[in-house]
């Protein structure tokens, strides 16, 4: 995956020894330490992953996540506090090489209970090109080659398989709610398989199947329901794209009727609006739900999910 890499150091993990008890200091459900709360505490790494947690836990679990709302999840920084919290914590649910600090102190952390949601469903490799109109033609000029694409939570299937395997590692690790935990998961998946007939029957017919993105982040989602998603940027939302690719954006969204290139509100809109412009396109807001902020089109998972919904039928031109 192309995006900073940002380790942390042996010194930060040491200092976070040496603070012992200290409290966590990144954002969360609650402003109270990562650990010793009476309850099953859980440190999640950002949004998506946060949202599984307390939906799952209920009144059982106390959350904190690392990533501040509005922060962009790929910046993370992990700092001692944070580190120390983790190894006050019951359990740590994360998403592998998303966030490379996180990863490198949950692979040094005593916490008994890791969970990482990419290890409960299958990542593909994408590029900044996925989908069905991408398997009709030999790569593209300034095409990224790509990665492991992480951002399964916007197809409701994977995300789905995820919520699953987290609401059993709950139930391995806090026994005494299991029952509640494994009631929680069955209608958190029944409201995630209702999404998914939403988003199925609300795209089967549309004048294009081609969207454009500023971010290679709606590749799952595309492939589930038949579509292809464009994006001027590959897995990094802060890389910059090609002239080659630029142009070649602009000669497709001419000959597939694409009418909207979509930008997210956790990264600048300026590329968006100049590829748009250029091509006599317009822009919106596809959320890739990284973190919910005032900006955001829906208050949690599910509001901002169908908020999407609603803008791919607009620009797709649903019948």
């Amino acid at each position: 995956m192309n995006v900073r890499r940002r380790l942390i150091s042996g010194s930060a993990v040491a200092a976070a020894t040496a603070l012992g008890l200290g409290a966590i200091s990144a954002c969360s459900t609650d402003s109270a330490a990562a650990g010793n709360t009476g309850k099953f505490d859980v440190v999640t790494s950002f949004y998506p992953m946060t949202f599984l947690a307390e939906r799952i836990g209920g009144s059982h679990v106390h959350v904190t996540t690392l990533t501040t709302p509005g922060q962009e999840p790929h910046d993370l920084e992990i700092s001692p506090q944070q580190i120390a919290g983790i190894e006050q914590s019951d359990a740590v649910l994360y998403l592998k090489n998303l966030q490379p600090s996180v990863d490198n102190a949950v692979a040094q952390s005593p916490v008994k209970t890791k969970i990482d949601a990419a290890s409960l469903t299958t990542l593909e490799e994408h590029g900044n090109e996925v989908g069905g109109h991408a398997a009709a033609h030999d790569t593209h000029p300034g095409e990224e080659s790509g990665g492991k694409d992480p951002h399964l939570w916007l197809d409701p299937v994977r995300y789905a398989q995820v919520a699953e395997g987290v609401g059993k590692a709950f139930e391995k690790a806090d026994p005494d709610h299991a029952a509640d935990y494994k009631k929680n998961t069955a209608a958190l998946v029944k409201q995630l398989d209702d999404l998914n007939t939403q988003f199925k029957d609300g795209l089967a017919h549309t004048k294009t199947k081609v969207f454009i993105t500023t971010h290679a982040a709606f590749g799952y989602l595309a492939e589930r329901y038949g579509l292809t998603e464009e994006a001027i940027n590959g897995l990094d939302p802060e890389s910059e794209p090609s002239a080659a690719r630029v142009k070649d954006l602009e000669d497709m969204a001419k000959a597939d009727g694409v009418t909207t290139v979509f930008y997210e509100t956790l990264v600048s809109d300026k590329t968006a609006k100049t590829v748009a412009g250029d091509s006599g396109l317009r822009t919106d807001v596809l959320d890739p739900l990284e973190g919910i902020t005032k900006k955001s089109r829906g208050t949690d998972y599910f509001s901002v999910q169908e908020a999407n919904l609603k803008a791919l039928q607009q620009a797709l031109g649903a019948k």
